[in-house]
């Protein structure tokens, strides 16, 4: 493709920009949740009992009575088919990242030859998907097809297009969940209830706690027609191959950046439907990355929020080809600049409206304050490997590691005052409470500036699982991941980690300790335990590395074997005494962990063997062929000495383009071979292993021999649109 021709294309995604965005006159607050049958819509359109009924479902957890299911089901419908649908669907979470659904028309036989719109409890409750066709992991086989999704009603129906749309979780015909949602829903459960007994050491009148999340979801734009001229990324996600533009991101200038207007006409689409679907959207500026940009929404109950998120990555990918663009949510599309996080920031909040992970007001609540704050520590610490397995993914492990990115190393920063207020806890013999300094403030020298409120301690970016004032910021989710798999892992570890707390406390009170005394001494026994996960510095240093396995942390980072930790009898123990997950289903989501692995793999070696045989290797040896022509027209035009003076620098060349495409033929056949030889393993354990160990360093390998030729062939020759036109919106 010419360069001409390269922005051809780009001018073609300019004319593809969608329909003009029109800016709806009311405000936000008046248009948030119009599609999603909330607490308003169900009080309008359910009877009074009814109502009462499934909001005691929704806020306390009690069973959901099916006795009401055809009343709600009749509400629902009503308030769809006013809204123009005509279809539903139940809406779930396979173990896929992505989203699954099947529509249905509110349709029956009438009886006498006609239609009649219907929607029963039954329809609404529970319908009956292919388990053998998604991820199992060898729960279900091939002729063993039923399987169940179920109603989840805490998370809101809620309509797209023409489909009312309701979040279900999924479980096989034996009871073992195949999704997301049915975990996360079991997690959340037991972190609530470990947690609300420990808080009734500090409130009496605390009877529920949830889980908050909030997530930073980063993301690229690429037009769109550059992206379909890229067979990687339409087919991977990422550019397997693209030497690094002579700018990229080292001048800081995109950060935070005015936002294009291309990308803001964008933004502002995707945030009246996310509006419109209660997405509570509220941040959004540029990334440090060029093409990279990042949405944030107001903090919300972690199931909801892990629903919302997933519903926003779906949006995203339909909204932005109405704009000329395709979303990549890849974690490293491009090589040589940032790849693109989640960071999960998550909290416990009482139903009194304390949230335990912030300082209080009294001693008492200080002495709450900081044993949530150890016992978080104390569930990092024992579950670091099972933590890093929960993000670790074949696309999330081309990130972790890298100087933009938290280390494939799980520790926790706290701060300069944290730190010395538990090592003051850990030496101290005395039963004293104690008190926190306030946030300062700072005067600047400028008049016209106010006082400043400085926070009581600094953010560090290195760190993978850190604390920032009222919460922790695990940092080390991809930008594709789905949240619930760190959700999971994170609050079945902490609800581990608080009933064992309160077990010991609970212990020693009834010995004749008093409670602050007793609480005091499990603190000092934790604060101990836990230390080797507190780290402060610089966590890209190589010394910390090294550091790390000194204390015991778990450094792996080779994808398929970091998995293994949620086999750790250890991790299998700790779901178990919570009820989250049995070892079954355990043993099943590693099978589809390492499978979805060795196809991700497959599918980029597949992907680059291609390019390099029918687009690198023929484009470079035309372009040898114009070389080798100009070095004979040379000899016939100049005297034989001079001829080879000028033609020297043609003919170094041409032999490094033979060098080259020479090479990656033969390592193109040493990928097949590695992966014929990895196919053959039984074993899909030791199969990811072996893709990890031989296949994946191939694809690396050619992928350096292209990015060296893209530097000598034509630019005119190069079929592939290169990082520099990639990552510059125009």
């Amino acid at each position: 493709m010419s360069v001409n021709l390269r922005f051809q294309v780009v001018e073609e995604a300019f004319k593809k920009r969608a329909l003009e965005v029109a800016t709806p006159k009311e405000r936000p607050s008046e248009y948030f949740g119009k599609y999603v049958f909330n607490r308003h819509k169900m009080y309008k359109y359910l009877p009074a009992d009814v109502y009462a009924k499934l909001i005691d479902v929704i806020d306390n957890g009690t069973r959901l009575d099916r006795s009401i299911a055809d009343a709600v089901a009749a509400g629902m419908k009503q308030w769809a088919m006013e809204m123009g649908v005509t279809h539903y669907t139940h809406w779930f979470q396979p173990l896929t990242e992505g989203t699954a659904e099947k529509h249905d028309a509110f349709v029956e036989h009438d009886g006498k030859g006609g239609m009649v719109e219907n929607f029963s409890g039954k329809l609404l409750v529970q319908q009956e998907p292919d388990a053998s066709s998604f991820p199992n992991g060898g729960i279900r086989n091939t002729f063993e097809a039923r399987g169940y999704s179920a109603w989840d009603p805490t998370s809101p129906v809620f309509i797209i297009d023409d489909t009312l749309c309701i979040p279900t979780i999924f479980i096989s015909y034996t009871g073992e969940a195949l999704d997301y949602k049915a975990p996360l829903l079991r997690a959340l459960h037991a972190v609530g209830k470990a947690a609300t007994e420990v808080c009734k050491y500090f409130y009496t009148d605390v009877t529920k706690v949830k889980c908050n999340l909030g997530w930073e979801q980063e993301y690229f734009l690429v037009d769109e027609g550059l992206y379909s001229a890229r067979p990687d990324l339409m087919l991977t996600g990422r550019t397997l191959m693209g030497h690094e533009s002579a700018k990229n991101q080292q001048m800081d200038d995109h950060y935070f950046g005015t936002i294009p207007d291309r990308v803001q006409a964008f933004m502002k689409d995707l945030e009246i439907q996310a509006l419109e679907l209660s997405i509570p959207c509220k941040t959004r500026h540029n990334e440090v990355a060029p093409n990279q940009f990042e949405l944030a929404p107001i903090y919300e109950e972690c199931n909801l929020a892990v629903d919302h998120n997933m519903l926003l990555m779906s949006l995203m990918k339909k909204i932005a080809r109405k704009h000329g663009f395709r979303v990549l949510l890849h974690e490293k599309p491009f090589d040589g600049i940032n790849g693109s996080g989640k960071h999960n920031n998550w909290s416990l909040c009482a139903d009194n409206g304390k949230l335990l992970h912030a300082p209080g007001k009294t001693p008492e609540e200080n002495l709450r304050f900081v044993t949530f704050i150890v016992e978080t520590l104390m569930a990092v610490y024992r579950h670091n490997g099972l933590l890093k397995a929960s993000i670790m993914s074949a696309t999330n492990s081309h990130r972790l590691g890298g100087n933009e990115a938290p280390p494939a190393i799980i520790s926790s920063f706290l701060g300069k005052q944290l730190n010395e207020l538990l090592d003051h806890i850990e030496n101290s013999h005395k039963d004293e409470l104690f008190n926190l300094k306030a946030k300062q403030g700072m005067e600047l020298d400028i008049p016209q500036i106010p006082q400043l409120i400085i926070d009581n301690t600094d953010r560090n970016r290195t760190s993978p699982f850190a604390f920032t004032g009222n919460r922790f910021e695990f940092r080390a989710i991809g930008s594709e991941a789905n949240c619930a798999s760190a959700m999971i892992a994170l609050n079945s570890a902490m609800a581990e980690a608080l009933t064992s707390f309160k077990e010991r406390v609970d212990r020693l009170m009834e010995n004749g300790e008093s409670k602050i005394s007793a609480i005091l001494d499990i603190l000092r026994e934790d604060i101990k335990t836990c230390k080797p996960i507190r780290f402060d510095g610089n966590g890209y240093s190589e010394e910390w590395i090294e550091e790390a396995h000194r204390r015991g942390l778990d450094t792996e980072s080779s994808c398929p074997v970091v998995f293994e930790r949620y086999l750790d009898e250890a991790s299998i123990r700790m779901f178990e005494s919570v009820k989250v997950m049995n070892r079954k289903e355990l043993e099943a989501r590693n099978e589809v962990k390492w499978e979805t692995y060795v196809k991700t793999v497959q599918i980029e070696a597949r992907v680059i063997g291609d390019l390099s045989m029918n687009h690198i290797i023929p484009v470079a040896t035309h372009y040898q062929s114009k070389l080798i022509r100009n070095v004979q027209s040379m000899k016939n035009i100049f005297p034989a000495d001079k001829a080879i003076r000028l033609s020297q620098r043609n003919m170094k060349l041409i032999e490094e383009i033979a060098e080259s495409t020479e090479t990656i033929e033969t390592l193109v056949d040493e990928l097949i071979e590695s992966r014929r030889v990895a196919n053959r393993i039984e074993s899909i354990h030791e199969r990811a292993i072996a893709y990890h160990n031989t296949v994946e360093p191939k694809i690396q390998a050619i992928r350096d021999r292209i990015d060296s030729l893209e530097m000598i062939v034509e630019d005119g020759l190069w079929t592939l649109p290169k990082y520099r036109e990639l990552l510059f919106i125009r």
